[in-house]
């Protein structure tokens, strides 16, 4: 049997040992409607806890529309333009109007890849587009702290001081905020490195509510949730994909109703309750653009842990074209190497703030506690791959056979969406899920 992983701007073919036998994980298949186009028109016509956006947009004189970074295979070709285009028809002038990108701590996105995350030439020639800069203090707003954690809250002023504020995303499952999308492109999409820095705390990342797909008594929700109470009136458009990238759903509407109603139809897509666990995990990290560095793969490490036997082993396949990820990151890794997992846990434990990026190397050590990790790349450097931590194969199809052998189980898991797929050990019941053997 062959199965192919998203990798890259592709997939990875793997031909798996004739003595596996396989489960393989997908989403259930979409209804995938004929005009994405028409999926936008009808988010915006029916809005959700709030009006029409024309009439959101009559009387105000400038808009903010947030999008996320490159990382995330947002839509945004498909909708930026229609909103623009109400907003202008309303009366707010190109010139007032604000594309901001939601880099929270990540790089900027500029140049071609600007265009290319835009995806529509005239909402680059039309109105402004920016990127925000966590780490510069004069262009936030402080807005206080948070009631019960006392997060710092300082936000993008572009962002707080328009008068009509959109965030736009992509309704997925996250390893920490639960879901992707709404309130998080808010915070920390356009936050203050110290409000993201808290967010990447130890005391929010050991939460044992801080996993993927759950919302209750999720702190970083929480915590989202009362960020974007404190600014008063926002929106938001959120949208959802099937693996091949498709558009099969979006709504509009006020940011936190429109964001959960998009949560409850992801659902029934992305978490899916397998009944059992495996020796061996094989999967992947999304493909492209998510699997461009070992910062963002893993994810894919963390995600399918609930199906994962203790002491089994975890198949990650990564293209990482863009290296292992930001200096900040490689210096957390080099920590984690030198000091050893119990080490450098403790020294996070003792912060109020995060350092940059070392969040990511925090969520590696929970993959790293229940099992060993066995990382296919053709992008990273032997000195990069040396910093990962992870085990190493150039072959995924013999990490496979390997795993077979030494757990003497050839039961094995396949997910070749990574992390945008959530198994659970739980029994199916009721829930849609394509689990094929």
């Amino acid at each position: 049997m062959k199965i192919e992983l998203s990798y890259g701007k592709s997939t990875l073919g793997v031909a798996l040992p004739a003595n596996a036998r396989p489960t393989v994980i997908r989403k259930p298949s979409f209804p995938v409607p004929a005009s994405p186009a028409a999926v936008i028109e009808a988010a915006l016509a029916s809005p959700i806890g709030c009006a029409r956006l024309d009439e959101l947009a009559r009387g105000k004189k400038s808009a903010c529309i947030l999008i996320c970074d490159i990382t995330r295979p947002v839509p945004n070709g498909l909708f930026l333009q229609p909103m623009i285009r109400r907003l202008m028809a309303a009366g707010i002038p190109a010139d007032a109007i604000t594309v901001m990108v939601a880099t929270g701590l990540h790089r900027p996105n500029e140049g071609e890849e600007l265009a290319e995350l835009v995806g529509d030439p005239w909402v680059l020639q039309t109105v402004r587009v920016v990127n925000h800069f966590a780490q510069d203090d004069a262009a936030h707003v402080d807005l206080g702290f948070t009631s019960k954690r006392r997060t710092p809250v300082k936000l993008d002023r572009r962002f707080v001081e328009v008068e009509l504020r959109i965030a736009t995303g992509l309704v997925e499952p996250h390893f920490m905020a639960g879901y992707s999308g709404g309130r998080k492109v808010v915070a920390p999409g356009v936050a203050h490195h110290e409000t993201i820095r808290t967010f990447h705390s130890a005391r929010f990342m050991e939460d044992p509510g801080a996993v993927q797909c759950n919302l209750e008594r999720n702190p970083l929700h929480e915590e989202q949730l009362e960020i974007v109470g404190m600014l008063g009136e926002v929106y938001a458009l959120n949208t959802v994909l099937d693996e091949h990238r498709h558009l099969v759903h979006a709504n509009f509407g006020e940011i936190i109703a429109s964001h959960l109603a998009a949560v409850e139809f992801t659902r029934a897509y992305t978490e899916i309750p397998v009944g059992r666990r495996f020796h061996t995990i094989v999967t992947s990290s999304a493909g492209y653009p998510l699997d461009q560095t070992y910062y963002q793969t893993v994810k894919g490490m963390v995600t399918p842990l609930d199906i994962l036997e203790p002491g089994g082993t975890l198949i990650v396949a990564s293209q990482c074209a863009q290296g292992l990820g930001s200096a900040h990151f490689r210096e957390a890794q080099r920590r984690l190497i030198a000091d050893g997992p119990d080490a450098f846990l403790q020294s996070l434990l003792a912060k109020s703030f995060a350092d940059v990026d070392e969040w990511q190397t925090e969520m590696q050590l929970k993959p790293m506690r229940v099992g060993s990790i066995v990382l296919y790349s053709d992008g990273l450097s032997d000195e990069d791959h040396a910093m990962t931590g992870v085990d190493r194969t150039s072959s995924v199809e013999e990490a496979i056979a390997r795993s077979i052998e030494g757990h003497g189980d050839p039961e094995i898991a396949v997910i070749p969406e990574g992390p945008y797929v959530v198994p659970f050990a739980r029994a199916p019941g009721g829930a849609k899920a394509q689990v094929a053997t």
